[in-house]
């Protein structure tokens, strides 16, 4: 005999007030809480699981309507349907819908957002701000989120895999990122198209495979005086800017974001902090005459808490005006950053200078003995002699 159904009256469910269940058969039922609020949830089994599914309050369905509502769910069990999951997914579907209008630009700023307090410094943010704009957006950037498939990463990613290797391997990491993102947030459902394993490595070559990793140009040691010589009589913040980076072995936003507390003029020493060395820890520089009279110089001009101002006194140089000023000098030819390949050879080719000594100068890893040492003071005063030979080296021609 099938059981009743339609058992409660609007009368008895708006006189409940005893808290607990008031059933109206075929899984619906009045919930009427501790605090006598009142709502309607419907009640069921599934693989010999008990089932609980929230239908509304009463203050906003009726009877009548919590009846229908509860008859959807009976037919969905009749298809061999969960009612949760199958409202889980009308909800997810709903949220997708809302977000085609969402596009991949869209994400991508407000990933960038999201997460540039932990990075360590702006420049990154810029960099994936640059790099997507350039390769992803032309692509499917206006596009929404969810659209971007595998064809579309792709038709991105293949024009510079070979001739930009490792800008194309960046990009792909951080459209990944996105979509990463986007997924979680629910903007987006399925496998992400610009996973690397198991996915675009079936159709992209490996990098090792495409083209050995290509070297910041860098100019021969035996040129360096020569080169200094036509530096030193550049005007400007960012030729002074580059003169310092050479002569300390620095990398460009080391030198570009220095402040005045960093340094020590009694002591001659430049302390770069972990946050915006690539090995995260504070790396001392040993500074010789002419990188020290760099910095007094600017002290003459100081606007700001930087010692290489930008065009306005709060900002720090463009990390773009050291490869202008380049530029400028007729040098294509060459980058700031391949400045730190000459000392390295210079050190290694036309010096005794253990090999260690150097690589610390460039703040890289040595170990832990190695680091110890330092921290003892030997490897500290043979670096003060290595700079103060690079410096001697680097400005032979203008003494």
């Amino acid at each position: 005999m099938p059981r009743p159904i339609n058992k409660l009256s609007d009368l008895r469910v708006r006189n409940a007030s005893t808290p607990g269940y008031l059933s109206d058969g075929g899984g619906l039922y009045l919930q009427i809480s501790p605090s006598l609020t009142k709502s309607w949830v419907f009640r069921y089994q599934l693989a010999n699981r008990p089932r609980e599914m929230g239908l509304g309050a009463l203050h906003t369905f009726s009877l009548k309507e919590a009846r229908e509502r509860a008859r959807r769910c009976r037919q969905l069990l009749a298809e061999g349907r969960d009612p949760i999951e199958d409202r889980q997914a009308e909800r997810q579907q709903k949220r997708l819908d809302a977000a085609r209008a969402l596009t991949f630009d869209q994400c991508a700023a407000a990933y960038i957002d999201a997460h540039k307090a932990g990075w360590r410094n702006a420049k990154h943010g810029d960099q994936w701000s640059s790099t997507l704009s350039v390769y992803a957006s032309p692509t499917f950037g206006a596009l929404p989120v969810q659209a971007v498939d595998t064809a579309l990463v792709m038709r991105a990613l293949e024009p510079i895999w070979k001739a930009k290797t490792e800008t194309a391997s960046r990009v792909r990491g951080r459209i990944e990122s996105v979509l990463d993102w986007a997924t979680v947030r629910g903007y987006r459902t399925g496998e992400n198209p610009a996973r690397w394993r198991g996915h675009l490595d079936k159709l992209l070559p490996k990098r090792s495979k495409v083209k050995k990793v290509e070297h910041h140009a860098a100019l021969p040691y035996a040129q360096i005086s020569g080169f200094m010589d036509k530096l030193h009589a550049q005007e400007g913040i960012a030729a002074r800017a580059l003169e310092f980076l050479i002569l300390t072995a620095a990398r460009s936003g080391e030198v570009i974001g220095a402040r005045w507390d960093e340094f020590d003029f009694e002591g001659k020493t430049w302390t770069v902090p972990g946050e915006r060395m690539k090995a995260g820890r504070p790396h001392e520089v040993p500074l010789s005459p002419r990188a020290l009279a760099i910095v007094k110089a600017q002290q003459k001009i100081r606007t700001g808490d930087y010692v290489f101002a930008g065009r306005r006194p709060t900002e720090p140089l463009s990390n773009m005006a050291m490869l202008a000023l380049l530029k400028r000098m007729g040098r294509t030819d060459l980058t700031a950053h391949g400045f730190r390949s000459t000392f390295r050879d210079w050190a290694a080719e036309q010096t005794n200078y253990a090999n260690e000594v150097a690589e610390m100068a460039l703040a890289h890893v040595v170990g832990d003995k190695v680091e110890a040492a330092y921290r003892r003071g030997t490897m500290k005063e043979k670096r003060v002699h290595l700079m103060n030979d690079w410096a001697r080296f680097c400005t032979a021609a203008h003494k």
